[in-house]
């Protein structure tokens, strides 16, 4: 990738977290990235990390996006390629962000913001690189040969059928790429909103869990996560479910899986989303 200096950054965007580990591991992608392409990608997140005392972050304070965007603006940067951390097309990406470089443009008419694609691409059921990242740390906890395991790819849920559906895809792409190594592949939601409206997002994790058989296989819960946080985190709330869960049925054994931002191949991934994204047509042009 041929990165320009000066009057352009890249960022590489998540949506941010209270939790220190969210923001640091954010920074460690944006380095490997920014070492794939040859370029530095500077780490932000939408909202929250910019409430992490700076003490918790190696002393240096994490960014959110309307004032890093702002910040370059006046030291007359005037293209940004924004690489979104996210599996799919969330409000964070199809509402927020335009949102906020619809105010950086009232400021600062000259600026081009690109926003490069997803993690997932729900249009293209041909691109299985995500579920590839997501099998090999499958493979990872797949120990026992003559046990096949059950495999829940658990997302946190959403109330976009949109984000859903990128979880089904990915669910319905590691089976195929699993196959008879397992048992079965079934996709759940870490939480839901109540009402039938929502129902797009069963069946919960927790419910996944109790329909498993626990005393045929062990159950591998594939962490549609990227970062860690009070969710993910260790002691967040989908180990809390999958503790519970054994809890209440003994002989169940349940392993969770690495997130995804650990897996070396994301960076790879998110290289090839930022070298399209400099292609596309600015936001608000």
């Amino acid at each position: 990738m041929n990165c320009a200096t000066g009057s352009e950054a890249i960022l590489l965007v998540d949506y941010g977290s209270l939790e220190p580990a969210s923001t640091l591991g954010l920074r460690r992608i944006a380095t490997q990235l920014g070492r794939a392409l040859g370029c530095d990608v500077a780490p932000v997140s939408l909202l929250h990390a910019d409430a992490v005392p700076a003490a918790s972050l190696a002393g240096r304070p994490a960014e959110v996006l309307e004032p890093a965007l702002e910040r370059r603006a006046r030291q007359r940067v005037d293209r940004f390629l924004i690489v979104p951390l996210f599996f799919g097309p969330s409000v964070a990406l199809t509402g927020d962000v335009p949102a906020c470089v619809g105010r950086l443009r009232l400021q600062f008419p000259q600026a081009q913001v690109r926003l490069a694609q997803c993690l997932v691409d729900t249009a293209d059921a041909s691109d299985d690189r995500m579920a590839a990242l997501i099998m090999d740390l499958v493979h990872a906890k797949n120990l026992e040969a003559a046990a096949p395991s059950a495999v829940i790819l658990v997302d946190h849920g959403s109330p976009e059928r949109a984000v859903t559906a990128v979880r089904d895809q990915l669910a319905a792409q590691l089976a195929v790429r699993l196959g008879a190594e397992v048992a079965s592949v079934r996709a759940a939601s870490m939480e839901r909103r109540p009402g039938a409206e929502y129902n797009f997002n069963d069946p919960s994790l927790e419910r996944a869990l109790d329909e498993s058989d626990p005393d045929a296989r062990p159950v591998i819960v594939a962490m549609q996560f990227l970062l860690p946080g009070r969710h993910a985190g260790p002691g967040g709330d989908v180990a809390r479910i999958c503790a519970a869960a054994q809890r209440r049925h003994p002989s169940l054994r349940v392993e969770m899986t690495d997130l995804v931002g650990s897996h070396p191949g994301l960076i790879e991934l998110l290289a090839d989303r930022a070298r399209e994204g400099r292609k596309y047509q600015p936001l608000g042009d």
